[in-house]
């Protein structure tokens, strides 16, 4: 296992850091965004949410449960953040065994099992005791559904804490209410009856000292109050969203550890890549192939691209074959900075012993 006192701890988790900040989408703010999270939340942010999630579910097991889903145009939720609450499920049950439960709105659901199935996961049904028992021989999921009500939402809140007992929370591409208890898109507009109100689910779970892990690309997603009083110095809409007496874009509410990256779910692959460093188990980080798949199943269940605003295999305006390069990519360069060289005799192994 990688360890903080290893010369290459240091190297590993940089490199991912530094995948997670390069402006793919062009819109200017991830490198102003992961400023600010340094000044809240000093040390590599992905690595840093491995080592929390490998804390909490080493020993004590999960279940663990993941909120998505992001409303474009008449509530169509967007590819990005589905598929990385996927992925993730996926590389907790490789790397610790435990089952997750993803937290969606109650019109998402057939979108969020085809992501799931896509992932290489199978989707089961949420059992009426809210207690997830482990089933042999089965990659298993759950779904759990809440209504946008924001009665009906906290009620299934507070029986997910009290029945499910979940270890940790993560919160990916979620929206986030502001100071006034209001959601937007970072345009600026209102998503008023679109979501449920989940912000109660992460305070009431953080007020139980569960951790939770916010990943945000915005900065109106869910734990990324962390940087809410940073947000108005380099994002338009932050303060102000143009309507008046509804206030900023900003999300109010604070994650334990936030997770930033140009597109969310990039965010949610850095996690899974220290996770696959840490635990150095490489079965953890998914082939490029698998989120392709997983992105064409989301959008075959109902997912639009959050920039085409359209049925496109893509997540932000990039496609999914761009997506398999950059895992790739990824995927080697965490390899390489680990030591995984191939040595002029065709043998694999750390270059430290090959020279």
């Amino acid at each position: 296992m990688l360890a903080k006192d290893m010369a290459h701890y240091d190297r590993v988790a940089r490199t991912i850091d530094d995948f997670m900040t390069i402006d793919l989408t062009g819109v200017g703010l991830i490198g102003k965004i992961y400023d600010a999270v340094q000044e809240r939340q000093p040390g590599p942010v992905c690595m840093g949410a491995a080592e929390i999630i490998a804390a909490a579910l080493r020993e004590q097991g999960g279940p663990v449960l993941i909120a998505t889903g992001f409303p474009e145009g008449g509530g169509v939720p967007e590819t990005d953040g589905p598929v990385g609450a996927a992925l993730l499920a996926r590389a907790l049950f490789l790397g610790f065994g435990v089952e997750s439960v993803i937290v969606v709105d109650e019109d998402w659901e057939a979108m969020m099992r085809a992501t799931c199935l896509g992932a290489g996961l199978v989707p089961m049904p949420f059992p009426a005791s809210g207690v997830i028992e482990p089933i042999a021989f089965l990659r298993p999921v759950y779904i759990r559904t809440v209504p946008k009500d924001a009665e009906g939402c906290r009620g299934i809140s507070d029986e997910l804490l009290e029945r499910t007992k979940p270890r940790l929370l993560i919160a990916i591409e979620r929206p986030g209410c502001n100071a006034k208890g209001l959601y937007h898109g970072l345009g600026g507009r209102p998503l008023d009856g679109m979501v449920g109100d989940l912000d109660y689910l992460f305070r009431t779970g953080k007020e139980l000292g569960l951790p939770f892990i916010g990943i945000g690309d915005g900065g109106n997603e869910l734990g990324m109050g962390v940087i809410a009083e940073d947000l108005p110095r380099f994002s338009p809409k932050a303060a102000d969203c143009g309507i008046p007496g509804r206030g900023g874009v900003a999300a109010a509410t604070a994650a334990s550890h936030l997770v930033v990256s140009n597109v969310s779910n990039w965010g949610a692959t850095g996690i899974i890549a220290a996770l696959s460093a840490l635990m150095n188990n490489p079965v953890i980080f998914h082939e490029a192939e698998l989120e392709v798949r997983c992105i064409e199943q989301c959008v075959a269940g109902g997912g639009v691209d959050g920039m085409f605003m359209a049925p496109e295999p893509a997540v932000d305006g990039i496609s999914a074959r761009e997506w398999a390069g950059l895992i790739g990519a990824l995927r080697a360069s965490v390899l390489r900075t680990l030591g995984h060289a191939v040595n002029w005799k065709g043998d694999q192994g750390d270059w430290r012993q090959v020279k």
